[in-house]
């Protein structure tokens, strides 16, 4: 899960109670000052961080700036400040990262080469990795660097508003995914079955939506019903996602069963360029109806199959977010999906040979 710290030592001193309450209402992981004044009146649910010069004993977390290896060989553990400017400090931030709990990271230039490194010399280290960032698009940017990203950000809001922005930006951090253009080849009218509509917690955007497939090997991007339809209001929090017996796409690569969601079940919102974020499920609704089969073909051949209700007002989406109407496609007609590389086991990606039909 990504975190968030605040810098207090940056903050205008007439913002910083609004910031300071901003970070608790949002459950921002941390706020770091270098007088501990600042950090005694703090709930116990924000991780409370005191920047020094030197270990100190405080009951809060102490975070030494190191600028040498024998100051970091001194440390009895904890939190270290490393600022990056050359190979010398990026190393010594390579080893503060792979040895302690949490690791502090200022890089003084732009490139993130440097932040690469160090993700990949902390790779398998139980400890914490925080990137300083000037503001929330350099946080963004930091927290998918090499998909893994930085485990935290620290920065210093301008206001209150910044935090809340944070906080958000954090929600929705997830890594995206390579969509492909199927092609349609076959529409098969099925008769009577269970569809699963998926009502969510979340707005999604015109071109979002969510990823189903009959099989494990590829799936449809079924589009929410955020567009206007005849005679009923638009939903632009639900998604008629298909037959029960269907798998939708999820955080970490995993996969539930439609009929295995409920209410808090978690589900990959994603849009036409393969953008991600997590969203919460506030209700799956199943009901029988008629149902029809779309069968699909990626470039590479990989045949790809989608139950959904037999109904207009049902889509899905085409290549540059295009609204497609499912009882409408036909042969030729081009899908937007997205084609898995293992099969599934309980949800989860395995290496094994598997045949569904």
């Amino acid at each position: 899960m990504k975190f968030a710290w605040i810098d207090l030592r940056n903050v205008p001193e007439t913002h910083r109670t609004a910031v300071v309450d901003a970070a608790v209402h949002s459950r921002i992981a941390g706020v770091v000052a270098d007088d501990p004044t600042l950090l005694d009146g703090l709930p116990p649910t924000i991780t409370r961080v005191l920047l020094t010069e030197e270990h100190v004993d405080s009951p809060h977390l102490v975070t030494v700036a190191v600028k040498e290896q024998d100051e970091l060989d001194r440390l009895p553990g904890g939190a270290a400040f490393v600022t990056v400017s050359d190979d010398r400090t990026l190393k010594l931030a390579c080893a503060a990262a792979e040895r302690l709990d949490h690791t502090v990271v200022a890089f003084t230039d732009p490139t993130k080469i440097p932040l690469e490194i160090v993700i990949a010399a902390a790779d398998g280290a139980s400890g914490k990795l925080v990137t300083v960032v000037e503001d929330l698009v350099e946080a963004a940017i930091v927290l998918e660097v090499l998909e893994h990203g930085s485990d935290g950000v620290l920065m210093a809001p301008r206001d209150a508003t910044e935090v809340f922005k944070l906080a958000r930006l954090l929600e929705v951090t997830s890594p995206p995914l390579t969509l492909t253009t199927l092609t349609v080849e076959a529409l098969t009218h099925n008769g009577l079955g269970d569809r699963v509509c998926v009502d969510t917690a979340s707005h999604f955007e015109e071109d979002e939506g969510i990823l189903v497939g009959s099989f494990s090997s590829g799936f449809v991007l079924c589009c929410s019903e955020t567009h206007p339809l005849p005679y009923m209001p638009t939903r632009p929090f639900r998604v008629n996602a298909g037959a029960l017996h269907s798998y939708v796409l999820g955080p970490a690569n995993r996969t539930n069963y439609l009929s295995e969601l409920r209410s808090g079940s978690k589900v990959l919102a994603v849009n036409a360029e393969g953008r991600t974020r997590e969203i919460t499920v506030g209700r799956a609704k199943l009901e029988s109806r008629p149902m029809l089969t779309i069968t699909a073909r990626s470039p590479e051949g990989v045949e790809v199959h989608l139950m959904v209700q037999d109904d207009w007002h049902v889509r899905v989406l085409g290549p540059g977010g295009k609204v497609l109407n499912v009882t409408e496609l036909r042969p030729g007609d081009e899908l937007l999906g997205h084609v898995a590389t293992e099969q599934r086991h309980v949800g989860l990606p395995i290496g094994e040979f598997c045949k569904e039909s």
